[in-house]
């Protein structure tokens, strides 16, 4: 998705979330990113800011240098409060999924198919 899109997200589109003073802080298009792979692995916040720092797929995805120190935990329970005020977290799902259209990444309402496989081993088991 990044070889194609270059992030879901990018800065701007949090541009309202924060205040324009103050010393820059952890790119919210990085967080957001690591909310999602957060939330697809199970991850703790500790866990998620540890596969920052150590894990090549994490820094792949995020666009970040390999020597990058990634960030304190805490930040994700920072940005998540802001995701939660208003609709943002809408607003944020229906850009990235307009994005992933114009990529042709994901269709509308067209027919899903998967492989069935280990659904109808539950149904026999």
């Amino acid at each position: 998705m990044r070889d194609r899109l270059d992030g879901l997200w990018c800065d701007e589109d949090f541009a309202a979330w924060y205040p324009r003073d103050g010393r820059p802080g952890v790119s919210p298009a990085q967080l957001a990113t690591v909310c999602v792979l957060q939330f697809l692995l199970g991850l703790s916040d500790r866990q998620a800011a540890e596969a920052v720092r150590c894990r090549i797929d994490f820094k792949y995805a995020m666009a970040m240098e390999l020597d990058d120190p990634g960030f304190h935990h805490s930040v994700l329970a920072d940005f998540r409060d802001r995701l939660a005020e208003g609709e943002r977290a809408d607003r944020l799902l229906d850009l990235a999924l307009a994005r992933l259209k114009a990529a042709g990444l994901v269709c509308e309402r067209t027919t899903q198919r998967t492989d069935s496989t280990h659904v109808l081993a539950a149904v026999r088991a």
